[in-house]
């Protein structure tokens, strides 16, 4: 993958300082080391960072059409490049390199923005069309690749990370109080919203036109789930298993093309292990590489140690296997790091072993990293699809505070019925006791509960198993899994993250199973289990589910650091103004007390999101309130 960046003033007459478009682009130099490019004509210029995975030699950016009325930048992959090509070579179209992203400057040459849902891959670019005067930028699919925006009163910006965009002279720096709360309400802040007022995330499925200094936002593809009546074809058991087993062989088929060294984590559960086997078998002998991480205990002597089904779906597959041992240490090494490339406030601290393990690979001079996320959320595999079941089954009894609640999942959900992690009504309260009184004072104006959280259309009349797989795939997956835990943690090493699960055809075929399949006999996962009997061990298919936690704020705090204890003494809190002191003063008396367990994720660790957000305002300069 790599970094872009660019700027589009209002006033054609106004020029591009491309010493500003070097700047802005330098600070993703992890993203692309391999190489660093900047173009500027009048009042359009673009910045480039690469990270070379394909055509080493020639595949530098920007890409211009024949006549150079187009100038393209894309940060991503095209996988089924070699297919569209062909295509349009036979329609007459000449290409300049062997580059798989060349293919989106013909699409457009040959469809306008019509092609986005013809491309399979990962992906966000920009392209200038000079004779329209229009910018065109999209992201992908699942929104694997980033894409930040900001329109000024005379300039409009984008960027593969804001802290691109926060290099632009002038740039505003104040919190989005909206996506603070839903740091605290949510898994992650969900696009458009950032933790920058004047910082937008382009949604996955999403394209924007920007022209005359007016800027259209369009959707060109959504996860949408059949309705719940809907009658699926009688097929058997064993034709799902076959055609998810041929598209999900094509799908880390096309992910291993690179010219450059390709390997996986393994963690040992269900997914990579399946990734991983379907590796071997298409790799026909040749090495390859795993990574894992191995922990000899947690700081409270608890064995979490997945070593043992790590080295045994090694041993099973052949691969070359790299071990990080984990030091607890590294959290407190490793926190502001991890801030810095996430450009959020944090939830929990499993990222900081995520950026060991890209570590890991790195030193190990591999490229390309395949990895196991989007399974949980295709094939349900946390126990909120069961617990759904369950509810359905058995009913609840609603009392007024119940009630209060179903007014806040009809906001959210458009669903009185379906409950995301927590009873939301009833957790205001503890973010009210968290805010500042001048946060408290305008908190009805960015309180995200009073606002849909996705679109209700999507979650309307479909199956419960299907609410809920949309609803991990907008906020869990989007913002989080493959957002502050991959894309910004591979990358902060140079690594690109690739993920086999997140395939359109793939996805777009699991749609079409029945939910039944899914949660067969209320087991997790059935129908992917059925396909691992084909490729994975007997021990690893069978074991429960196991849901690493990393240790947090208790653990910090008992370490008493000297930068943790500045950033949550009282007279910082009270001083930045986001926070009530006196209830983080409660927090960290109760989070130390001899007797005290937090148990995730049934507990949120609130000291660490105000921890890590005081991280974040340091790093990025925020100002107070």
């Amino acid at each position: 993958m790599c970094g872009i960046t660019g700027i589009i003033y209002n006033n054609r007459q106004q020029t591009v300082d491309e010493n500003i478009l070097r700047q802005m682009a330098g600070k993703m130099e992890h993203r692309g080391p391999d190489d660093a490019t900047s173009y500027a004509d009048g009042h359009v210029g673009f910045g480039f960072r690469r990270l070379s995975i394909i055509d080493l030699a020639h595949g530098q950016q920007p890409f211009f059409s024949a006549d150079d009325n187009i100038v393209m930048i894309c940060n991503g992959e095209i996988y089924n490049y070699k297919e569209l090509r062909a295509g349009l070579q036979a329609k007459g179209h000449l290409f300049r390199s062997a580059c798989d992203v060349e293919v989106i400057l013909h699409l457009y040459r040959e469809y306008g923005t019509g092609f986005l849902n013809m491309l399979n891959g990962q992906f966000a670019f920009a392209l200038y069309d000079k004779q329209k005067q229009t910018l065109f930028f999209a992201r992908d699919h699942f929104g694997i690749c980033p894409l930040f925006y900001s329109q000024q009163e005379h300039v409009f910006l984008f960027g593969s990370e804001m802290k691109a965009l926060l290099e632009f002279p002038g740039m505003p720096r104040e919190v989005d109080l909206g996506g603070l709360d839903q740091v605290f309400s949510f898994p992650a802040n969900i696009a458009p919203v950032t933790m920058f007022k004047h910082i937008r995330s382009l949604q996955p499925g999403y394209y924007g036109l920007f022209g005359n200094g007016k800027l259209e936002l369009h959707e060109y593809w959504d996860l949408e789930y059949p309705e719940e009546a809907h009658v699926y074809e009688e097929k058997t058991e064993s034709y799902y298993i076959e055609q998810l087993d041929e598209l999900l062989q094509q799908s880390v088929r096309y992910r291993m093309h690179a010219d450059v060294p390709v390997g996986f984590y393994l963690s040992g559960g269900l997914d990579s292990s399946i990734i991983g086997a379907t590796m071997r078998s298409l790799k026909n002998g040749r090495d390859f590489s795993s990574f894992s991480i191995c922990f000899s205990g947690s700081p409270d002597n608890k064995e979490i140690n997945e070593q043992r089904y790590q080295r045994l779906m090694s041993e099973h597959i052949g691969s070359m296997h790299h071990e990080v041992e984990f030091n607890w240490k590294d959290l407190d090494n490793k926190l502001k790091q991890v801030v810095y490339f996430s450009e959020a406030p944090l939830k929990e601290t499993y990222n900081v072993c995520s950026l060991a393990l890209s570590g890991k690979a790195k030193d190990q001079q591999i490229k390309v990293i395949l990895s196991g996320e989007g399974a949980d959320e295709l094939f349900g595999g946390y126990a909120g699809y069961k617990f759904d079941y369950q509810r359905a089954k058995n009913g609840v009894v609603k009392d007024l505070d119940y009630l209060m609640e179903d007014q806040v999942r009809k906001t959210l959900w458009g669903n009185e019925d379906f409950i995301y992690e927590k009873n939301e009504y009833e957790f205001k309260s503890t973010k009210e006791a968290l805010y500042s009184t001048g946060v408290n004072d305008v908190y009805n104006q960015f309180d995200c509960l009073r606002k849909p959280a996705v679109a209700h259309k999507r979650l309307q009349n479909r199956h419960i198993f299907h609410q809920r797989s949309y609803v991990d795939f907008k906020l869990r997956l989007a913002g989080h899994l493959i957002a502050d835990h991959g894309d910004r943690m591979t990358l902060a090493n140079n690594v690109e993250g690739r993920y086999p699960f997140l395939d359109v055809p793939l996805v777009e075929f699991v749609r079409q199973i029945p939910p039944g399949l899914m949660l067969k006999n209320m087991k997790e996962k059935y129908i992917l289990k059925r396909l691992a009997d084909k490729y994975v061990p007997r021990e690893i298919i069978d074991r429960e589910k196991f849901g690493f936690v990393a240790p947090g704020s208790p653990q910090l705090l008992k370490n008493n650091n000297e930068w943790v204890n500045d950033l949550l003494s009282y007279d910082y809190i009270k001083r930045k103004g986001y926070f009530n002191p006196d209830t983080v003063e409660r927090l960290k008396a109760m989070y130390t007390h001899k007797d005290f367990i937090l148990t995730p994720p049934y507990d949120m660790d609130l000291l660490i999101i105000i921890l890590t957000f005081n991280i974040f305002s340091e790093v990025f300069e925020v100002p107070s309130l």
